[in-house]
């Protein structure tokens, strides 16, 4: 029996928990020269006796069917170094790791390897390490077709060589592609900005919903620096989740305010079979952000017509995965059924160790069509598929 039992799911966010050469073996040689270290990034700080134990466990997975069976059994343990668990860094190990899960299908994002080339000046380099990336996760995941790959398209590069960096990602077997919430330069356009149009024309034409993660902010800061100095020691819950309390309860904000942007700018209206999905900004906002979206509307009605309200705008073209342990049920009364999808956040640790049963605790008011549509519908739904 697998994890998924009888379910049928799409698991929308899963993650790479690279190698420090992952990107350097998609790297060409030109961009090879230009690629800072792994090590070089300090978001998210390489352990280098975690990538050499991580190195370790594997190869003895491999060697002896013994250690194989004792990770398969450990599979959701999630107190274990990313680079430890299963499928963390290999691409047919992740595959194996995927038939234990019994997921249909797995969206799969970098981690260390965007951390490594985003937060860069130069934007040749910025150019060179998006594109390398991109390659890299399309490779990662090529021999798979439940595996797909979710790339990066920095937007602060301009419309232009985003556009090219887009093309070129898709050729090289990105599924979609995360863009940044925030542009950090305040001289700068907006991503709404029809300039931009062609970007978020191609996503249409591919159908191929843009991706908006929690990591992908533009350098965007919700707390200001001083809460950080309060006598308390910073509480660090590890992964891809902000520190603190204060920067849990404003994960969303960069999220919220892009994709708000995106509403009352037009996008969606001049790109009609535009489609996105928000990942690791939790769900509990999203009630309160469609009735913010519809005041909001209004207010200014009679400075501008609103072909349909804000919020119908909202749950036409967005998705969104909660954390488990989030009232998930409460969220879906007070949104609809069609907005909300599982996420397991597979390896990262925010997945929790039982993400299926902590959903599930707080569904019991869900009826099967709900639940359905939770776990497959609604992405069948934004992807144009069927499983």
């Amino acid at each position: 029996m697998t994890y998924a039992g009888k379910r049928k799911i799409i698991d929308v966010d899963s993650h790479v928990i690279e190698l420090d050469d992952f990107l350097a073996n998609a790297a060409s040689e030109a961009d090879l020269a230009l690629l800072p270290r792994m090590s070089d990034q300090t978001e998210l700080p390489v352990v280098q006796a975690g990538l050499d134990r991580g190195r370790e466990l594997f190869a003895k997975r491999q060697n002896d069917p013994e250690v194989m069976a004792k990770f398969e059994a450990s599979l959701l343990d999630n107190r274990k170094s990313g680079w430890n668990r299963l499928g963390a860094f290999d691409a047919k190990e992740r595959s194996h790791t995927l038939d234990l899960f019994g997921f249909r299908m797995q969206l799969v994002l970098p981690t260390f390897s965007f951390h490594q080339i985003a937060h860069v000046d130069d934007p040749a380099v910025l150019e060179a390490g998006a594109r390398t990336l991109n390659r890299a996760m399309g490779t990662f995941c090529s021999h798979d077709d439940r595996l797909q790959a979710i790339g990066y398209i920095p937007l602060s590069l301009g419309p232009e060589l985003a556009l090219k960096v887009m093309r070129q990602g898709f050729d090289d077997g990105c599924y979609t592609f995360m863009v940044d919430t925030n542009e950090p330069d305040a001289e700068r356009l907006s991503f709404t900005h029809p300039d931009f149009d062609p970007i978020w024309a191609l996503f249409a034409q591919t159908k191929a919903p843009f991706v908006v993660h929690v990591a992908v902010n533009g350098h965007y800061q919700a707390v200001p620096q001083s809460f950080k100095h309060n006598g308390k020691d910073t509480i660090e819950l590890g992964g891809d989740a902000p520190a603190g309390e204060i920067g849990f309860v404003t994960i969303k904000n960069s999220a919220e305010i892009f994709l708000s942007a995106m509403i009352f700018d037009g996008v969606f209206d001049r790109h009609p079979a535009l489609r996105g999905i928000s990942m690791e900004h939790g769900a509990f906002w999203v009630p309160s952000w469609l009735q913010a979206l519809d005041y909001t509307a209004t207010l200014f009605k009679h400075k501008r017509e609103f072909s349909e309200l804000p919020s119908e705008t909202a749950k036409k073209h967005l998705k969104f995965s909660p954390f488990a342990g989030e009232p998930v049920g409460w969220i879906i009364e007070n949104v609809g059924r069609e907005m909300i999808v599982f996420a397991s956040d597979y390896p990262h640790p925010e997945g929790t160790s039982d993400p299926i049963r902590k959903f599930e605790a707080a569904m019991s008011n869900c009826d099967q069509t709900t639940m359905d549509a939770f776990y497959h519908g609604n992405m069948e739904e934004l992807m144009g598929i069927t499983l």
